[in-house]
């Protein structure tokens, strides 16, 4: 029986391997090398799996959130979004960012969520608010952080319309074949929800509607 050499064993090896059912292969990745963790991911690997996950959770979080009314469909989106994730990898081109190809699928996600949910489709009618002249200089005083925590009390119909017209940048007629609605629905929609934005922006942050009046005045007087 011939002996093999150290390079003949290890190749004979590798042969073996590839007859392996995929669950018995364990591909290499670097934590630190992204191409290397989706490559393993698209091999199954549970554990790259598992660190393409930890990696990009917290942004997939802020995503969803944006589009969610409490922490359970938080969470239920991120399942959904992550398993979009997976199962497209393959298809996923490397020219174009990562995180962009995420935030695609994850508010992807949230549409589709948002669609199978028909108890968000109802209609909402704000009740008649005071209309005041109002001005972007009143919203550009809040952070992203309060203009986002008041968009989150809008109705998902509202929020779902506010966000993709002001936030992602579709445009009505795309919102309205995205979301199965009238393009004037996705218009009235988005117009209600500054309304509505108005009036909360007035009761949480008075002071601001006092400092647009006094800008206001002085461009009046002159």
């Amino acid at each position: 029986m011939a002996i093999l050499t150290f390079n003949q064993y290890f190749n004979e090896f590798a042969k073996a391997l590839n007859h392996l059912p995929l669950f018995f292969k364990k591909s290499i990745f670097s934590e630190d090398n992204l191409d290397s963790v989706i490559k393993a991911c698209i091999d199954n690997n549970s554990q790259a799996q598992r660190t393409l996950i930890k990696l990009h959770l917290g942004f997939a979080k802020s995503i969803c959130a944006r589009y969610s009314s409490n922490e359970q469909e938080v969470e239920e989106m991120i399942n959904d979004g992550f398993l979009k994730i997976f199962n497209n990898l393959p298809k996923y081109d490397s020219a174009q960012p990562f995180k962009a190809w995420i935030r695609t699928i994850m508010v992807n996600t949230a549409i589709d969520y948002y669609r199978s949910n028909k108890k968000y489709q109802l209609n909402v009618t704000i009740n008649e608010i005071e209309l005041t002249d109002f001005n972007d200089d009143v919203i550009s005083q809040l952070s992203v952080e309060e203009i986002m925590g008041l968009v989150s009390k809008l109705s998902p119909m509202y929020r779902m319309v506010f966000m993709l017209y002001v936030v992602e940048g579709y445009k009505h007629k795309e919102i309205a074949e995205r979301l199965g609605i009238q393009e004037g629905t996705s218009k009235s929609n988005l117009q209600d929800a500054r309304i509505k934005l108005q009036e909360m922006i007035r009761i949480n942050y008075p002071h601001l509607f006092d400092i647009y009046a006094v800008r206001k005045n002085k461009l009046n007087e002159n």
